[in-house]
């Protein structure tokens, strides 16, 4: 019953998936942590992660934006 660490979402993934949703377009780590309410470290410290997991993507200015396998993950709830 134990998946890969990496494919599952935990509660700070999807809190920084639904926040990507919300601000709607690329964001530092600083906009999400806003929006999501969390502190900045633990964003910048999950990022790799989702970004390995296809959840997420880096731009060419270094922001972050969600895919559509992380709006996916996000709107089945």
């Amino acid at each position: 019953m134990s998946q890969s660490r990496a494919g599952r979402l935990d509660e700070t993934g999807i809190a920084i998936l639904r926040a990507l949703l919300e601000l709607g377009a690329p964001s530092t780590c600083k906009e999400i942590a806003n929006k999501a309410g969390l502190d900045v470290r633990k964003v910048v410290g999950k990022v790799r992660g989702l970004m390995n997991a296809g959840y997420i993507e880096r731009t060419a200015e270094g922001k972050y934006r969600i895919t559509d396998k992380g709006k996916e993950a996000v709107s089945v709830k």
